[in-house]
């Protein structure tokens, strides 16, 4: 079966938000465009990379460029996108792999986002190289979101992404771990709950 490719250049929207309570959220990258909707899985580590790889590779390009790229150096606020995803959420696949790149001749942020495969081997070097020819593999490979974004939709994405990652339950003070609503045993305090 060949590559399926969800392609958006450029999306209407592109977001990342959650489905779920905090301490249980699942995280989705989501882009639309022309009435189409694309949503896949990811963990929440995997947004908050993203997140921070998009605003380091933007501001390399801003340094590269002497500043004359057309990338803000903060994410305007009036492209500040405080909405829920697109319902109804469907997942088309659960990332595994993700890559950034600038296109300087487009000016435009590439993401990609690939599907998580399980690959067997009797090695470690015959599995890094079954990964290598799975990630080369442009017509067979797994299914893959890429999106286009201009330099001020990526910074307005990487906030996003920050804002929704943060927007989880609270840390301890004590072992940083998050705090859960019906309590928190906490190892720094040997397993003792702490009491409010």
């Amino acid at each position: 079966m060949s590559r399926q490719v969800f392609l958006y250049d450029p999306p209407d929207r592109f977001v990342a938000g959650t489905v779920g309570l905090p301490g249980r959220r699942t995280f989705f990258l989501q882009a639309s465009a022309g009435g189409r909707t694309t949503s896949v899985a990811l963990e929440k580590t995997q947004v908050a990379a993203l997140a921070e790889r998009i605003d380091e590779l933007l501001d390399e390009v801003v340094r590269r460029t002497g500043g004359n790229a057309p990338v803000p150096a903060v994410a305007p606020s009036e492209l500040s996108d405080t909405a829920p995803l697109d319902a109804p959420v469907e997942e088309e696949f659960r990332v595994g792999t993700m890559a950034l790149a600038w296109d300087g001749e487009e000016q435009r942020m590439v993401v990609e986002a690939q599907a998580l495969v399980e690959l067997e081997a009797e090695s470690e070097e015959d599995l890094a190289e079954a990964e290598e020819r799975l990630l080369q593999d442009d017509v067979n490979g797994p299914p893959m979101l890429r999106v286009r974004l201009t330099g001020t939709q990526a910074r307005a994405f990487a906030k996003r992404a920050l804002d929704v990652v943060n927007a989880g339950r609270p840390p301890c003070p004590l072992c940083s771990l998050p705090l859960d609503p019906e309590g928190h045993v906490c190892p720094r305090q040997n397993g003792y709950r702490r009491e409010a």
